[in-house]
């Protein structure tokens, strides 16, 4: 892909966004993918500056956590994952601060404008808000 290209179209990172404990948040993984570094490297940047991400920001999953999203998320590969972190709007608004690559700064854009779009979607379907 491009990088002067749409990172990934809206929808798909949409799809991406998960509601755990009350809050829409990404995955490590989907973030590093759509970062196009591996999840190993977007996880040590983040304890590099791990000052920077309070638990509002990011909190790492319980196992029964990753086993319910593990039903929602196609790849199998995250039920047998240790420390899978999730990242809320302002842990990955966070992320382009850390991840400091033109990249990041694009794809960063691209997730504000997923939340943003989610929550519009959530706000005029008040029924789907409920069942969320």
């Amino acid at each position: 892909m491009n990088d002067e290209q749409t990172v990934m179209p809206l929808e798909k990172i949409v799809q991406h966004i998960h509601l755990i404990r009350g809050q829409k948040v990404m995955l490590d993984r989907d973030l590093a993918t759509l970062y196009g570094v591996e999840t190993r490297a977007l996880n040590q940047a983040v304890r590099r500056n791990i000052d920077r991400f309070p638990e509002d920001f990011m909190f790492s999953l319980s196992r029964d956590e990753i086993m319910r999203i593990s039903q929602v998320v196609t790849s199998s590969e995250i039920k047998f994952s240790k420390g899978v972190l999730a990242f809320t709007e302002q842990g990955v608004a966070m992320l382009s601060s850390v991840l400091r690559s033109p990249r990041a700064v694009r794809v960063n854009i691209e997730i504000m404008r997923a939340f943003v779009r989610l929550r519009r979607m959530l706000a005029s379907n008040a029924a789907l808000a409920r069942r969320l």
